[in-house]
C-alpha cells in the first residue's frame, strides 16, 4: 500500500478525534441505562428509616406508619398492661420470645427498648394478615381469657400487648420487632437500631 502524500499527523488526529467522540457517545447512551437500574426514590425512600414524635401519645394509644411497605405499629402500654402482660406466659407460645424476631435491646418480657412503648410490624406472621388491636378486656366475642391485645381475624390468632402468640393458634411465632432506635426521649425511629446509627 503506498503512503505516499498521506498526512499521518491529520490521520493521527482524526483517529483520536473519533476515538474521543466515541466514548463520549458511549456513556451518553450508558447513563441512562445504568439509572433506569437503580431503585425509584419512592423505592429507596419506602426502605428508608421512619420518624415518629412520640410527644402528643396518650396512654393506651396505638399509631400506624409505614416502613417498608409494611405497617408498624407503636403502643403506649399504660402500667396496668405492664402488670397484666406478667400474668399471661402460661398462656403463650414463646413468653420467652425465643422463636421470634427482634433486635437484642427488644429482647426482654416487654419486648421494648422501654417498657411503656412498644413497637411491631402489624402483620400476624401465619399468613400475613393485619390483626385489629383489641385492648378491651373479655369482651363478649373474645371470652374471659382476653385480656388485651391483638386480634387477627382471618384465622383467629391471638397476640398479646408484647406482640406475643397465645398457644393453640395458627400463628407460629410472635409478631415481628422492627430495628428501632430513639434520637431523644418522644423521637423514635423506625428502621434503624443504635447500632447501626453510630457505624
Amino acid at each position: 500500500m503506498n503512503n505516499k502524500g498521506v498526512d499521518q499527523s491529520k490521520r493521527q488526529f482524526l483517529t483520536s478525534a473519533l476515538t474521543v467522540v466515541g466514548a463520549v457517545g458511549t456513556g451518553y447512551l450508558a447513563v441512562p441505562f445504568l439509572a433506569q437500574m437503580q431503585p425509584s426514590a419512592k423505592a429507596m425512600a419506602a426502605g428508608a428509616p421512619v420518624e415518629v414524635d412520640l410527644s402528643k401519645m396518650e396512654p393506651g394509644q396505638l399509631i400506624r406508619v409505614a416502613w417498608r411497605g409494611k405497617p408498624v405499629w407503636i403502643l403506649n402500654r399504660t402500667p396496668e398492661v405492664l402488670e397484666t402482660l406478667k400474668t399471661l406466659d402460661n398462656e403463650l407460645r414463646d413468653p420467652l420470645s425465643v422463636e421470634s424476631i427482634q433486635p437484642e435491646s427488644s429482647k426482654n418480657p416487654a419486648r421494648s427498648i422501654k417498657p411503656e412503648i412498644f413497637v411491631a410490624v402489624g402483620l400476624c406472621t401465619h399468613l400475613g394478615c393485619s390483626p385489629t388491636f383489641r385492648p378491651e378486656i373479655a369482651p363478649n366475642d373474645l371470652g374471659d381469657k382476653w385480656k388485651g391485645g391483638f386480634f387477627c381475624p382471618c384465622h383467629g390468632s391471638w397476640f398479646d400487648l408484647a406482640g406475643r402468640v397465645y398457644r393453640g393458634v395458627p400463628a407460629p411465632t410472635n409478631l415481628e420487632i422492627p430495628p428501632y432506635r430513639y434520637i431523644t426521649d418522644t423521637l423514635l425511629v423506625v428502621g434503624e437500631s443504635a447500632e447501626e446509627a453510630s457505624a
